[in-house]
């Protein structure tokens, strides 16, 4: 099992989930890669502090060059971020100066970003068609479902994306509805970051309805402070909380520009992180707790001042594995043949009518040992059919000009975005992404 990414601060949780199915699995070693040594180092660190404490690890390899790291593997996962956090804050800035929502996978953050990080994963693709061809590579990237379909030319099918929006949605409306999660079944449909849920199916039938007209109850949910009571009765399904920055994407340029943005506070959080020095595994253990801690903190803070509920109850007081819990289980259902009901993202295949077979959507997959297959979910209201249609087409113009190199695919990936929806204005936010990232000058070459 590899870790691309390997250094990044959320490795102890993938960590932490891998060790929950490693004996189920026959998990015999973690090589964690990363182009930062010291990155690699640290979280060494911090995994030695933790498996003192009593919570165990796996035999962990760590390595910088790709080629070893990949060599032989069952199964690669990838959590890079080109640019690091440095990137994506120019990524989410740049737009909110053109009073457009600058957000990491979404509008125009998402185009950028997809065009920054996909020469290097493409590169990546490659080595493990060669060095690992049968491996299964499993993709948290952002953004997930662009990196997918970029990515499926070279490694097929083998290469499923995991986003735990979806699941985390489903957990919380489980838990409204005093049901375990696999006593229902969750009707979700659309791309990544850009889906609805449309029906939680029991025994007795669509809870959804009853639960959306329970005031005490749909009041609690996160989706509530972000669109609506009313909202959500209206539309009869839950968004995708990321679809708040299309119904509300003047509020959430103002919130940018009148507070500190994420990626602000992430970056100052993860320099002092990584650049403190730490005289035993204990204390980087402790470290990384109280930083992981602060940072959910933070969030549910930001989440407050949004005015959504349910906040409170959703802070860790121990760190959770989260999206690397879903794909946890997604390479336990791959590694032992298992029939298990994920929503992942992967190759539409007659998932959703109303886009092609190899276009990469998130909709409920059937897991076994021969891969993910799509559910498929029927009809799907015009308006979202629209909307996935439409950004299905900027995802596959953002490919091409990364392939390209090509500024004119670039500029038209972005104003054909709703939520920039402009030649000139997509024009501005290019030129000045491409002043200020040197990985876009050197590709797209200067204005």
């Amino acid at each position: 099992m590899v870790l691309l990414g390997g250094g990044g601060f959320r490795t102890p949780l993938t960590c932490t989930a891998l060790q929950s199915i490693a004996e189920r699995v026959s998990l015999s070693e973690l090589v964690l890669h990363d182009v930062s040594l010291e990155r690699l180092q640290r979280m060494r660190l911090v995994l030695d502090g933790l498996a003192d404490r009593g919570e165990g690890r796996l035999p962990v390899r760590v390595t910088t060059d790709l080629d070893e790291a990949v060599d032989g593997a069952d199964f690669v996962w990838c959590a890079i971020r080109v640019g690091g956090l440095e990137g994506r804050l120019i990524d989410e800035q740049v737009p909110v100066r053109e009073g457009v929502v600058g957000q990491e996978t979404t509008g125009p953050g998402g185009v950028c970003f997809a065009l920054r990080s996909l020469p290097a994963l493409l590169e990546i693709a490659r080595v493990v068609e060669r060095r690992a061809r049968h491996a299964w590579f499993i993709n948290f990237t952002n953004p997930v479902g662009l990196v997918v379909e970029a990515l499926q030319p070279v490694l097929g099918s083998r290469v499923i994306g995991v986003c735990d929006t979806p699941s985390g949605l489903c957990s919380r409306v489980s838990r409204l509805l005093a049901r375990p999660s696999s006593e229902l079944w969750f009707d979700y449909f659309g791309l990544n970051h850009l889906g609805w849920l449309r029906a939680v199916v029991d025994e007795s039938g669509d809870r959804l309805p009853e639960l959306l007209a329970d005031d005490a109850a749909v009041c609690q949910l996160h989706e509530a402070g972000l669109f609506g009571v009313e909202r959500l009765r209206q539309l009869g399904m839950i968004p995708n909380e990321y679809l708040h920055y299309y119904e509300h994407a003047k509020s959430a340029v103002d919130a940018v520009r009148h507070g500190r943005g994420r990626a602000d506070y992430l970056l100052a959080q993860q320099r002092a992180f990584y650049t403190a020095g730490f005289a035993t595994p204990a204390e980087a253990a402790a470290a990384w707790r109280a930083a992981w801690r602060q940072r959910e903190r933070s969030y549910m803070a930001e989440a407050m001042a949004r005015g959504e509920a349910e906040v409170e109850a959703e802070v860790e007081v121990e760190p959770s594995p989260g999206y690397a819990a879903v794909a946890a289980e997604l390479l336990e259902a791959l590694a032992r043949n298992t029939h298990r009901v994920l929503i992942l993202n992967t190759a539409n295949r007659g998932g959703l009518a109303c886009l092609d077979a190899q276009a990469i959507v998130e909709v409920p997959c059937v897991v076994d040992g021969q891969g993910a297959a799509p559910v498929a979910v029927g009809d799907v209201p015009p308006a979202a059919e629209s909307l996935m249609q439409t950004i299905k087409h900027v995802e596959r113009l953002t490919i091409r000009a990364a392939a390209e190199s090509s500024t004119a695919q670039a500029v038209e990936a972005l104003a054909q975005h709703p939520l920039v929806a402009s030649r000139t204005l997509a024009q501005r936010i290019f030129d000045a992404y491409r002043a200020e990232h040197a990985s876009l000058r050197a590709r797209f070459g200067v204005a």
